[in-house]
């Protein structure tokens, strides 16, 4: 399923759009639509085990002929591993993201794709990235804090959880 950002006429001009999507079955969070290119259902066993790597890296995958390395998301931030949350499931719900950074001595952009295997996707949100608050004083756990970007708090008063998907690519192990 392709991503496509849209701006209907409805929606401010200073919000953006985000995926929300679960990383436990009652752990919502959200990434921007902007750092994402599209959701893929991966057949159980398509992923292929890389030894010697972290276990939140769950392998590589066969991706339009390029190797996309899968990554457990919810393990990565701390919370249960997806192996041990989910049973009876056929495919890996996944979404693909897409960074771009420049280191601040180049002018070369660098470019990186990561599989993130997650519980399920819901659905968009729009949301005003000023309104997105630090986290709350409750504390978060080491794992998370380095990819929490902040928090957005709908206005049903649901907190949802915003990461940062450039945090995310730069964990991954320098592999060889």
């Amino acid at each position: 399923m392709q991503i496509q950002p849209r701006s209907p006429a409805s929606v401010a001009s200073n919000t953006e759009q985000f995926l929300r999507f679960h990383l436990l079955p009652d752990t919502t969070a959200l990434l921007s639509v902007r750092q994402l290119t599209e959701v893929l259902y991966i057949p159980i066993g398509q992923i292929v085990p890389i030894p010697h790597t972290p276990a939140w890296v769950m392998g590589v995958y066969n991706w339009r002929g390029e190797i996309l390395w899968m990554v457990d998301i919810g393990h990565l931030v701390g919370l249960t591993p997806w192996y041990q949350q989910i049973t009876g499931v056929s495919n890996y719900t996944a979404i693909v993201l897409h960074t771009r950074s420049s280191s601040h001595n180049s002018t070369q952009v660098k470019s990186q794709m990561l599989g993130l295997v997650v519980n399920r996707v819901e659905d968009m949100e729009w949301c005003n990235p000023d309104g997105i608050q630090s986290p709350p004083s409750a504390p978060v756990t080491p794992e998370l804090a380095p990819f929490l970007r902040g928090y957005w708090v709908k206005s049903s008063g649901e907190m949802l959880a915003v990461l940062d998907g450039t945090a995310i690519t730069e964990a991954m192990p320098k592999i060889q």
